[in-house]
């Protein structure tokens, strides 16, 4: 093992050392989270080693056999892909509780994991190194809400998780699911948001509808959302009215997961022809 690169801070104290060390051994972090690597991510990755080299070192730490990685599992694959023998490496003197903190937290900054992933990563964080989700939440700079609702996530099935990550659904898409507890109603609801390809807002109104029906009663949601198809079933009263005088008025709907617009066209030479009110 050499050392072929050394940082050095400017009192001439060393601070960093970077280390080729042999890949096999080292053995991959168990705290890793993120459980999926697709082959076409690292043989592109691979590709970019072998033209340029591994630009950022791994991080790993020292144990009774060997070395177990931080963080860098992509760069040791995509090595190991390339046959290389050793890596460079930054060896850093840390706990295997530590370690782990490292390895989760930085894959869920970089939003690297799927959603369910990054979910599995906190639960791992509170069940094996007793976080708790505020301490969590301040590691992410984030909220402890946010935390919870990631968790949340966890109450799907493996095959709900496999659909859901198949066909790119959202998180918002499955936390409007999840208000469905039901596993054979959210299953059914879950086949419709496919089919019909349905954004974050029309799943919402249609998980609406099927807990009002089950539960027989109309949520105040419900009563908003009849609210709102009133409102545009009057827009197009208008519109076939307008229509029915030999205008070519026209009205567009375009939605998004944040909004709805309502766009009504009116000819120039319609408006010319009518008289002032």
């Amino acid at each position: 093992m050499r050392i072929y690169y050394q940082k050095t801070a400017e009192n001439g104290e060393k601070i960093e050392k970077i280390e080729q060390i042999e890949v096999s051994s080292i053995v991959p972090n168990p705290n890793q989270p993120r459980k999926v690597f697709t082959d076409e991510s690292i043989l592109k990755l691979a590709d970019s080693i072998r033209q340029y080299g591994i630009i950022q070192p791994l991080l790993v730490r020292k144990t009774t056999e060997g070395y177990e990685l931080v963080a860098g599992e992509r760069r040791l694959r995509a090595s190991k892909e390339l046959g290389l023998k050793t890596v460079p490496c930054i060896i850093t003197d840390i706990t295997e509780l530590k370690s782990a903190e490292i390895s989760i937290i930085e894959n869920l900054l970089r939003e690297d994991l799927n959603i369910f992933e990054q979910a599995e990563a906190i639960q791992a964080l509170i069940d094996t190194h007793n976080l708790t989700q505020e301490e969590i939440a301040c590691k992410l700079s984030n909220s402890q809400s946010y935390v919870a609702n990631k968790l949340r996530l966890l109450r799907f099935s493996p095959a709900e998780r496999e659909i859901i990550l198949k066909n790119n659904l959202t998180e918002r898409h499955a936390r409007a699911l999840l208000r469905i507890s039901d596993p054979v109603l959210r299953d059914k609801v879950l086949g419709m948001i496919i089919s019909e390809g349905l954004n974050v807002s029309s799943t919402d109104q249609l998980v609406e509808r099927y807990l009002a029906r089950k539960e027989g009663k109309s949520s105040a949601k419900t009563a908003t959302y009849r609210g709102i198809n009133a409102f545009y079933n009057t827009i197009n009263k208008a519109v076939d009215i307008v229509k029915e005088q030999g205008i070519s008025i026209k009205c567009r709907r375009v939605e998004n997961d944040e909004y709805t617009e309502l766009t009504i066209l009116v000819p120039k030479s319609a408006e010319t022809e009518l008289e002032p009110v």
